[in-house]
């Protein structure tokens, strides 16, 4: 075996797991990482940013956009600590992002010696954000460690892990030898009389629901198959959009889901919590639930669902689908679809200018073109109203709701997607956590397109703070720059757009041109979407 740095086995191995790129920020304790990819000719490629968690942001923006394992490297100390707030958006998310974080030297970790980014119980505090975290102890861990960090994105429930790394052990030498990637570990069988019991109650069902998450994503055909035998609507929400094509008649928002939840008589959730029907809107004997998710311990957190069917979600569908189709299909509802979809969206049409603005973004962009949300005013008719037609093009932090991740993260799905245009859409807020990562588009030349709806404000704050709180209007005004002129100050084209339709055509010409961009809207207060959201109880007691 060749005798190499830790630093170098770590390389290697990340390569050998399929690894293009690592989004990271250099410093002290991981020089002899950054020393080991120079050596490897640049690979995989680095891809710094001007903060930790612009690292930890893009990545996720990688995970959400590809599917796949993605990674980000910082110090220890404050640098891994600048990057929780993207690490537990990961969580959220089930985002499979790698952590690779540095340490202080071995000999004086959990010592409080002072050492230079010293904090009590780093890998505590990783394990609390992930699903799996652990450190490499001597050079020789580092190989295998690295193949089980892999090896834990590809199973079971995707969500985060971390790795930290001494720099001492880094810097030691050790005959090495490579380890070949490791299988992802077997799922339990299917439970076969959970199957038939899901069976029996889906084809007797008169009024079948489903919700479908971010468990999902990659089970849009058979969740399509699914829906169109049981004539059962389809309701996504945050990372369920696109699952199922807004166009097609059964795909429907949560204002429709709530709506059905009243009266259907067995719901179907795939690879979601089914927190708002379970926590909010309210259950009752007469509603049978049935759920599919790949981690046992999710399917019954909230209430035990009549039916778990623990598997993953386009294994699990298959052979329900192929069950299903034994029966006669389920007569069409074609036309009580379409009058709900006529309802909803009258209902929502007071939501102006948002909705204006919105179908002016779906215009400018292709089927396959990926929108990035952040915590706005726009975003939040976004999720009720944008239309999505494939799985990850609509990306977003799930429950953990991260205001300012928006811009980040949408660097990440670009660098990861170049062959598709990616929108990031952001509020003056939340826009500022990151936007000094427009040196990051620039330097690595990632043409993100970004538009900032500017209204001087937290809007969605100031908004409550008028509306809920009897005006008490506090630390929600905000002072901003001139955003083209500070754009352009980075060398980024900066436009300016007033209506819906200047807003098109400068999306266009910036999509057009295939380089960093950002399209500021200057706007006011805008109509509150959140009827459409927090709705009451509509059933039990």
């Amino acid at each position: 075996m060749p005798m190499m740095t830790g630093a170098e086995s770590v390389v290697r191995s990340l390569l050998a797991h399929g690894l293009e790129s690592i989004y990271c920020l250099p410093g002290v304790q991981n020089d002899h990482f950054f020393n080991a990819i120079f050596d490897a000719g640049g690979k995989p490629r680095a891809v710094h940013t001007r903060h930790e968690q612009g690292a930890a942001y893009m990545a996720l923006g990688a995970a959400l956009a590809t599917g796949r394992p993605a990674a980000y490297s910082v110090v220890p100390g404050p640098g891994l600590l600048n990057t929780t707030a993207a690490l537990s958006s990961a969580y959220a998310t089930n985002a499979r992002v790698l952590c690779l974080t540095g340490q202080i030297p071995s000999r004086a970790i959990d010592r409080a010696w002072g050492q230079l980014h010293e904090i009590p119980d780093q890998l505590g505090i990783i394990r609390h954000l992930t699903k799996w975290a652990d450190r490499i102890a001597t050079p020789a861990e580092a190989a295998p460690k690295v193949a089980t960090a892999f090896q834990q994105l590809a199973s079971g429930r995707p969500r985060p892990v971390g790795l930290e790394i001494p720099p001492d052990i880094l810097a030691a030498k050790a005959d090495l030898g490579p380890v070949a990637p490791l299988a992802p570990a077997p799922l339990p069988p299917l439970d076969g009389k959970a199957l038939e019991q899901a069976i029996a109650l889906l084809d007797k069902a008169e009024r079948p629901l489903i919700f479908v998450g971010g468990g999902a994503l990659d089970a849009a055909a058979e969740v399509r198959a699914i829906a169109e035998h049981l004539q059962a609507p389809v309701i996504s929400y945050r990372l369920g959009r696109g699952v199922l094509d807004d166009r097609h008649p059964l795909a429907h928002n949560i204002a429709a889901g709530h709506r059905l939840w009243r009266d259907c008589d067995v719901v179907l959730g795939i690879g979601t919590r089914l927190h708002m029907g379970q926590l909010a809107w309210g259950v009752d004997d007469k509603l049978k639930i049935i759920r599919i998710d790949v981690d046992p311990e999710e399917a019954s957190r909230i209430r035990t669902p009549d039916v778990a069917l623990i598997g993953d979600a386009r294994t699990v569908l298959a052979q329900l689908l192929g069950e299903l189709r034994r029966k006669p299909p389920h007569a069409s509802r074609a036309a009580e679809m379409q009058n709900l979809k006529g309802e909803i969206g009258r209902a929502l049409s007071i939501l102006e200018p948002q909705l204006s603005y919105l179908a002016a973004i779906r215009q400018a962009l292709p089927e396959d073109g990926i929108v990035v949300d952040d915590l706005t005013q726009m975003t939040y008719v976004a999720r009720l109203a944008f239309p999505v037609h494939r799985p990850r093009t609509y990306l977003n932090t799930g429950y953990q709701g991260t205001l300012g991740s928006g811009f980040a993260t949408a660097l990440g799905a670009k660098h990861a997607r170049p062959d598709v245009p990616v929108v990031s859409i952001c509020g003056d807020g939340g826009f500022l956590f990151t936007a000094m990562e427009l040196a990051t588009a620039v330097r690595h030349r990632i043409p993100l397109v970004t538009i900032v709806f500017n209204d001087s404000a937290y809007g969605n704050v100031r908004r409550m703070q008028e509306d809920r709180y009897g005006n008490r209007v506090i630390a929600s005004d905000l002072t901003n720059p001139d955003f083209p002129r500070m754009a352009e100050s980075f060398g980024i084209t900066g436009l300016r757009a007033r209506t819906p339709e200047e807003l098109r055509a400068a999306l266009e010409k910036t999509l057009a041109a295939d380089a960093p961009a950002l399209i500021e809207v200057p706007c006011g207060p805008m109509p509150d979407p959140f009827k459409f959201i927090e709705m009451p109880k509509v059933r039990g007691a």
